[in-house]
């Protein structure tokens, strides 16, 4: 349940992200309306990349009841870092998760709507009626050249190609280029093409109790589903991933336009069994495993780029935060 203070007043922070892909000033203004009518509320605006680790941390010492967040998935990643570092002392707030980017992935995995003002109410609704729930979360503990760090990651992670693809389009929101689902699609064709190291894969798998699999491209890394959406389509080589289980695995040995053509079907039909297990491998509810890199290869964590990785052990967190939703 939402605490309340002893005056029956909720408190909170509102981490809006003013150039998420969907958000707006005049949403926003509104949103803002809605909230400090029933909340103690804090409005903040990130300004850079990490702002938002920042304020949840500023909103944990401060022993607030409820962070909300207007943006997308990435935004949602750097507040459960800031909640969650491991220093921190006292409650954790809860989270409330307005959608605001372009695929709004851990928020629709929740079931609150995409438009923001129809969130905004059944979010206000749930802390109102003291309703929340608790969620699973997977941790990253990442391995660089002499540095090592831990990173919470609330919808997926990925090595190899989609962590590649993902830096692309950051360099071109850079350029003042929107993130649209088809900027998506042709920097991914476009990767596939003409930068992706075919011959000579770098990833090793390993988990408790199994052989290593060597020469792995890419995986991808879910803790629910779906994986991501382009437009309003679920994309989800894991259809069985979610938050009340442990990770999922997607790996391809082979990324030639067979395996790569089998594998998008997959991914957008969501049916595990269309193919074999040769070039592919899929875990199920794990607990832990590792991915070891023989290069520096790039990472990504809920659609955000973290940099190139020389290994990273991946760990399962149940019932890691709550959620008003």
């Amino acid at each position: 349940m939402v605490e309340r203070t002893s005056l029956g007043v909720v408190r909170g922070v509102l981490i809006v992200n003013p150039h998420a892909t969907t958000t707006s000033p005049l949403t926003t203004d509104v949103i803002v309306q809605a909230a400090s009518h029933e909340l103690d509320l804090d409005v903040t605006f990130t300004t850079h990349r990490g702002h938002a680790v920042t304020i949840a941390r500023d909103a944990r010492s401060r022993h607030l009841d409820v962070v909300m967040t207007l943006g997308g998935d990435g935004l949602i990643n750097e507040v459960i870092n800031g909640l969650l570092e491991p220093d921190m002392e006292g409650p954790v707030p809860r989270i409330a998760p307005i959608p605001g980017g372009s695929a709004n992935v851990f928020a629709r995995a929740l079931g609150i709507p995409t438009d923001p003002v129809e969130a905004t109410g059944l979010i206000l609704r749930g802390i109102r009626n003291g309703r929340c729930r608790g969620i699973g979360l997977g941790m990253a503990r990442i391995e660089r050249p002499s540095v090592r760090e831990d990173r919470w990651f609330a919808v997926n992670a990925g090595i190899g190609i989609d962590a590649q693809i993902i830096e692309s389009v950051d360099q071109q929101r850079m350029r003042g280029r929107s993130a649209t689902p088809m900027r998506y699609l042709t920097t991914t064709v476009r990767e596939l093409l003409t930068r992706i190291d075919r011959n000579t894969p770098a990833l090793t798998l390993s988990r408790p109790g199994m052989t290593p699999v060597r020469a792995v491209l890419m995986c991808l890394v879910q803790n629910t589903a779906p994986w991501t959406y382009f437009g309003p389509w679920p994309i989800d080589p894991n259809p069985w991933a979610s938050f009340e289980t442990g990770l999922d695995l997607f790996a391809m040995k082979s990324l030639g336009p067979w395996a790569t053509a089998r594998a998008a079907r997959r991914m957008v039909l969501r049916t595990p069994g269309l193919l074999p297990s040769r070039g592919l491998l899929t875990w199920h509810d794990v607990a832990e495993f590792e991915v070891a890199a023989s290069r520096e290869v790039p990472m990504q964590a809920d659609g955000e780029s973290v940099g190139s990785v020389t290994g990273v052990r991946f760990l399962a967190r149940p019932d890691a935060i709550q959620v008003v939703c």
